[in-house]
């Protein structure tokens, strides 16, 4: 059956959640109600107890006081429990989409995305659903109930509450236009911070050996003073606001304290009704003061989760159907251009040729000149903004991301191994891998007996990036990754670049195998010796198609030219 798949997005997430909001929404109202516990006994004790003189009263009060308070912490602690769960909920059903998008934004956007962090917006959400900051959310519905009781008590010291109220809500208003621009300036400093030192980390070599550290880290010094004096603005507006509020609520506290003891000379409500409703005043403006002062975080979970869901929605690529056959004919390039993914800039264009099954095709050119490029067009990873490259008439996005992993191998030119043993980066970490077509993979690369004298075998961890291995080891790697499964097009970036005669034979041996058994190879070659196991030659130069045709033939009519002013001559000299 075919299907089609689709991004989750931060509200379908949170949707999942729904009974479990409308749970806390329950919990939340008696915690409400019985916040009320507290007004209540001081006014049996002024009205009751202190006029009957009543020591029996006051230990009933006290003991259902007492239980009221236990049941309402009880209650406290299982709306934090279950907010908790909740924000691990949301996070566990957003990880993996995000982690996709994660590595789909540098071949979507290119550097542009480079600012963009799909986990790091994930974990400011994750971090305020589980924190008070939902909670007090949650309290602000039950704001006109503690009004309406302080209305019941006097209507004067109800509109002195809800002048109160209205003036502190005027002042959240406030409060989020004056956030928001700083708190969004914070992250795209954030952002650009952590852009230089992953950079930085990611060429350390690059960075200790040349002495750049200090440039470096005058560089980074320079983005700090910015980003001191955006996070100083968003803190003390966010701290102004606070203070101004809480200063707000204790002048109304003590006015209605004023107020009803005005009243209460004036024998209009009892001293117990004076106490209850200053206590009730003060817990009405309690939400808003509590979200307040979870402002900064509410905002910054609202921009990530507007972040989050830009980034889910435009890496929803996989416009593919599961189920599709599989190619076993032919690849065809219909005029074909591309260029880097976010850049306006063509890098290459006019492209057109077709190959069998057993078909073996060398691009070659000088740099610069493009070959890359189109490597990267053909197994889907550029994107092609004109004309179409396909497989059997179908192009590379009607197959899903799962499909397309069957009948594609790529090796590109800087070879990028895992956290892992070699067994997991051979089968590009399929847990259902078959041990035999793991080995098989290896021994098409030359590299079984090899992986077999390693500490472990292909069992042996490899450390981060292959670090274990040398460059001449992890290209063979990536080169049985490449093979793993038999795929039907292989695309070899350079794959010789850091190999020896062995492995340069191994790689022959391994191109011949593919073309045996029906499938088609792509090399991109700077060495002759990479061309010995194809039969077709693609020359690209200044980012453009100048031949196609049978090896003999091309690499003939090259040498012919290599003494004219034709392209010829350039590409024999890159040979």
């Amino acid at each position: 059956m075919l299907k089609r798949n689709r991004n989750l997005s931060v509200a379908d997430a949170i949707r999942t959640c729904r009974s479990a909001f409308w749970g806390i929404f329950v919990i939340s109202a008696v915690l409400n109600i019985l916040m009320l516990t507290g007004p209540i006994f001081m006014l049996q004790v002024y009205d009751r107890v202190l006029s009957s003189s009543s020591v029996p009263t006051l230990v009933v009060l006290s003991m259902i006081t007492l239980s009221l308070y236990l049941f309402s912490g009880m209650l406290d602690i299982l709306r934090s429990k279950a907010l908790l769960r909740i924000s691990m909920r949301v996070y566990t059903r957003l990880c993996n989409p995000s982690l996709r998008a994660n590595i789909r934004l540098p071949v979507l956007l290119g550097s542009k995305g480079s600012g963009v962090h799909p986990g790091r917006d994930l974990d400011t959400i994750r971090r305020f659903l589980g924190s008070q900051g939902p909670a007090s959310i949650f309290d602000l519905p039950f704001m006109p109930l503690y009004f309406a009781l302080v209305f019941i008590m006097h209507s004067a010291l109800g509109y002195l509450a809800l002048a109160g109220g209205a003036l502190i809500f005027v002042l959240v208003i406030c409060n989020e236009f004056a956030s928001r621009s700083p708190t969004k300036e914070v992250g795209m400093r954030t952002a650009a911070q952590s852009k230089i030192m992953d950079s930085a980390r990611r060429n350390s070599e690059v960075v200790n050996a040349m002495g750049m550290l200090g440039r470096l880290s005058d560089r980074f010094s320079e983005m700090v003073e910015p980003y001191y004096f955006s996070q100083q603005m968003a803190t003390d507006r966010s701290n102004f606001y606070s203070s101004v509020i809480k200063l707000l609520r204790m002048i109304l506290q003590s006015a209605m304290l004023a107020l009803g003891a005005y009243l209460a000379i004036k024998q209009e409500i009892s001293g117990g009704v004076m106490i209850a409703s200053s206590i009730i005043m003060a817990r009405a403006i309690a939400p808003i003061e509590q979200a307040v002062g979870q402002w900064p975080s509410f905002i910054a979970c609202r921009q990530a989760a507007g972040r989050l869901n830009q980034v889910l929605l435009q890496c929803d690529v996989d416009k593919g159907l599961e189920g599709l056959p599989l190619p076993r004919q032919e690849l065809t390039v219909q005029d074909a251009a591309t260029s880097a993914p976010g850049e306006p800039l063509v890098l290459l264009q006019g492209v057109e040729f077709s190959l069998q099954a057993g078909d073996g095709l060398g691009i070659i050119g000088g740099s610069g000149s493009g070959k890359t490029s189109f490597a990267r067009a053909l197994v889907g990873v550029w994107p092609v903004l004109k004309g179409a490259i396909r497989l059997d008439g179908s192009t590379i996005d009607q197959w899903s991301d799962q499909d397309r992993g069957r009948f594609i191998g790529y090796l590109p030119q800087d070879v990028e191994l895992f956290e892992g043993t070699v067994a997991e980066n051979i089968a590009r970490f399929d847990k259902d891998a078959d041990v035999v077509a793991i080995v098989a993979a290896a021994k098409m690369a030359g590299i079984h007996n090899l992986i077999a004298g390693l500490p472990e075998g292909y069992n042996t961890m490899i450390g981060e990036g292959g670090a274990r291995l040398s460059a001449g080891q992890r290209q063979r790697v990536g080169l049985a990754r490449a093979l793993f499964g038999n795929p039907f097009l292989v695309v070899l970036d350079e794959p010789n670049s850091n190999l020896d005669v062995e492995g340069e034979q191994a790689l022959s041996r391994a191109m011949m195998d593919i073309r045996e058994r029906g499938g088609i190879v792509v090399v991109v070659a700077h060495r002759a010796s990479a061309l010995a196991a194809v039969n077709k030659v693609l020359i690209i130069q200044n980012g453009q198609q100048v031949a196609f045709g049978d090896k003999d033939q091309v690499l003939s009519n090259v040498s012919m030219l290599s003494g004219s002013q034709q392209p010829g001559k350039v590409v024999a000299n890159a040979l």
